[in-house]
């Protein structure tokens, strides 16, 4: 009696997705003309490895009990007693800078201005738009505290989207800065980390509970539609009223930078509230002297990154387009990248501070935001020019023309299946393939190649009504003679819109 083998399910770890060359064309797309904008502006590219030391993560640094806690972690080369050091995937592409520079802090120039992109790796539950894979692109400055170094990220990551394919007036680089609300608490007496903390949480959601929610999570707590209750920060009437007075400036938009500024001047913001209006005035100046747009960035007070991460000035990047999912269905993509300023990651492993802002978006997420407003991102990703193997015994001539073609720049290969011609035209069109070569014996012997158009042919298919006509006519197909065949195909190339 025989065994059937056990065969593995083919099926995709979650959180995992396989990409093909419609997505794969798009974030290329994205990266090269982000990262042309990146360079323009100085800086330089880094690519670091895909594992760090899990130390090295910071506070994505898992329990001694719990290594794989947030992160893919394994242990490098462990001992008999299975003690070894643990290294993980890394987690996002500003820890590994953070090494990097403290690493070779004293060869680097500094300040130091570098860009990555590269893919991450979180070991969170997935869910809809929340991977345990995706690839970031970062752009980062450190060794600089001036406010000019956050304007410059900012002035360029509004200048990064639009290249990528964001139209003017599509998204808004909203900045705020940390210190305002380290201030308003101080001013206001709420020294308790927990009800800072609480506070924080519940500003952030501003965009979506409106202040009314706000209102009560910075009180004794918000019962929500579905009757759970979630406790609030148990701040005094007073502090909730500073922070509705802070919150109230954000419903303003139609002030300047500086004009926002000026009103929250007039607010009880304590010594680093001071500092930070002096930090984001500088900013303002410096986005009007780089020529950002009042709509392309503005200060919004209502902006909370990152709780226990950001020092200074953050920033975060909105969406404005209508966007819609494949059935139509409006839906709202909010935040599409996001940064800010971080002065004590270097710190960790140097003990000497090294200030440092930067900005990152995903580029996934980016992508199918444009798709979902309707930005033609050219995903329909073009295949090679298909040289038909219309003879086996033919072979050596059909890789002759598939090397005359790529010695002219052109895509080409030659079909390595086994199926007839009509299969292999099936074939060229399922790649998405420009065009069709097909020499057989009249060809050979009358010195010609006949070329399928197969864009043209695709595009008059639309309006078919006849099929016998279709086959008679055969739209998009010429006989030429050899020594134009690079021509033609270049002719067919250019035409592509």
């Amino acid at each position: 009696m025989t065994t059937e083998p056990v065969r593995p399910e083919a099926r995709s770890p979650r959180g995992f997705v396989d990409r093909r060359p419609r997505d794969l064309a798009a974030e290329r797309r994205i990266l090269a003309a982000v990262s042309a904008v990146y360079e323009r502006y100085g800086f330089e590219p880094l690519d670091t490895g895909a594992f760090e030391y899990a130390d090295a993560l910071g506070k994505f640094l898992p329990d001694a009990d719990r290594p794989n806690e947030g992160v893919f972690a394994l242990q490098d080369d462990p001992d008999s007693e299975g003690n070894g050091q643990w290294m993980a995937l890394r987690y996002d592409l500003t820890a590994p800078l953070a090494r990097f520079a403290a690493q070779n802090w004293e060869t680097l120039p500094k300040p130091f201005r570098r860009y990555a992109y590269g893919p991450v790796w979180r070991n969170e539950k997935p869910g809809p738009g929340r991977f345990r894979e995706f690839w970031q692109c970062d752009a980062d400055t450190v060794g600089s505290a001036r406010p000019e170094a956050d304007a410059e990220i900012i002035a360029m990551a509004a200048e990064g989207l639009v290249a990528a394919g964001l139209p003017q007036g599509s998204a808004v680089l909203k900045i705020n800065n940390r210190k305002l609300l380290d201030g308003l608490f101080d001013a206001h007496g709420v020294e308790d980390v927990r009800q800072r903390l609480t506070a924080l949480r519940a500003i952030d959601k501003f965009d979506r509970l409106g202040w009314p929610g706000v209102r009560d999570l910075l009180g004794p707590g918000r019962l929500d539609e579905s009757g759970d209750f979630t406790k609030g920060a148990e701040l005094a009437p007073a502090a909730i009223g500073a922070i509705q007075s802070f919150l109230a400036i954000e419903a303003a938009p139609d002030l300047s930078r500086l004009e926002v500024v000026e009103a929250l001047a007039t607010l009880t913001l304590g010594a680093k509230g001071e500092e930070a209006l002096a930090e984001l005035q500088k900013i303002a100046a410096a986005l009007a002297g780089m020529g950002v747009a009042e709509a392309a960035a503005r200060i919004d007070t209502t902006v909370v990154r990152g709780l226990e991460y950001y020092t200074g000035a953050v920033f975060e990047a909105e969406l404005l387009l209508q966007t819609a999912d494949e059935k139509g269905n409006p839906v709202r993509f909010g935040s599409i990248g996001g940064g800010g300023r971080y002065d004590d990651l270097v710190a960790r492993f140097t003990g000497q501070q090294a200030p440092a802002t930067g900005f990152s978006f995903g580029v996934s997420r980016l992508a199918s935001a444009l798709r979902a407003a309707g930005r033609d991102l050219g995903a329909q990703a073009r295949g090679p020019v298909v040289v038909i193997a219309f003879d086996q015994s033919r072979m050596s001539d059909y890789f002759a023309v598939a090397r005359e073609l790529r010695a002219a720049g052109v895509a080409a290969e030659v079909y390595l299946g086994s199926s007839g011609m009509k299969a292999q035209m099936k074939y060229a069109d399922r790649r998405l393939s420009p065009a069709a070569v097909i020499i057989g014996e009249d060809e050979l012997a009358a010195g010609t190649a006949t070329v399928k158009d197969l864009d043209l042919g695709r595009a008059l298919s639309l309006g078919v009504v006849d099929n016998a006509a279709w086959r008679e006519q055969r739209p998009g197909q010429a006989t030429v003679p050899r020594a134009e065949l690079v021509a033609t195909i270049r002719n067919i190339l250019d035409a592509q819109p």
